[in-house]
């Protein structure tokens, strides 16, 4: 048997695919509130990267996501880093020059936006210089953003599953910026082995009732 694994966040995915397939995620949206699956959230993981490979995003490529906490936003931060891209979570709260700044910085080919935070990007749009497509969590529809699709449209459009690539676990998963108080924001990369050693970490206690 192959205990030698690469400590990736596909671990987690398959984990929740299986071993924990009946959890439930609840997500609260506003005065409504929902519930599904884990297996049901990696379904739709999987279908998301199968449509943001159909947006053309490609392994290390940064994928943006301008939201709140919600079932959708989870999605993304497993399925985005699963397919060989990296996951930039760009501060709702930043300055609209900062906004600007770290999007053009890091280069992002897709942003995924909150459909109440639209109105933020949109006097945004024209100042990305890589940003090609924008895909918009929510009910709302994507304003003036050019070329918007909707979130729930890209992944029922797509087949189930999606065949992940073999990945190194010390490659980047994410990617964050500093707030930028002492000049611009600079960027801060997360690899796939990072993660998982801090959810490791975080969950021994509950595993084997350490404590200092």
């Amino acid at each position: 048997m192959q205990h030698d694994h690469p400590l990736t966040l596909q671990l987690i995915l398959e984990r929740m695919r299986t071993v924990h397939a009946s959890a439930q995620v609840v997500g609260v949206r506003e005065a409504s509130r929902t519930r599904s699956s884990y297996a049901d959230l990696v379904d739709r993981a999987d279908r998301l990267c199968r449509g943001l490979e159909q947006l053309g995003v490609r392994p290390g490529d940064r994928v943006a996501t301008f939201a709140w906490n919600t079932p959708e936003h989870l999605e993304a931060y497993l399925a985005v880093p699963c397919m060989g891209a990296v996951l930039h979570t760009v501060n709702v709260r930043l300055f609209a020059d900062q906004v600007a700044y770290v999007v053009n910085h890091a280069e992002d080919v897709v942003v995924l936006v909150d459909d109440s935070l639209v109105p933020v990007l949109e006097p945004l749009a024209e100042r990305f210089e890589t940003v090609r497509h924008y895909v918009v969590m929510g009910e709302g529809d994507g304003g003036s953003l050019p070329g918007a699709v909707a979130y729930e449209e890209l992944i029922g459009s797509q087949e189930a599953g999606f065949r992940y690539p073999a990945l190194d676990d010390r490659q980047a998963a994410g990617l964050c910026y500093t707030s930028g108080t002492t000049g611009n924001p600079k960027g801060v990369l997360y690899s796939h082995r990072s993660n998982i050693l801090h959810a490791m970490g975080q969950c021994m206690a509950d595993s084997l009732g350490m404590r200092s």
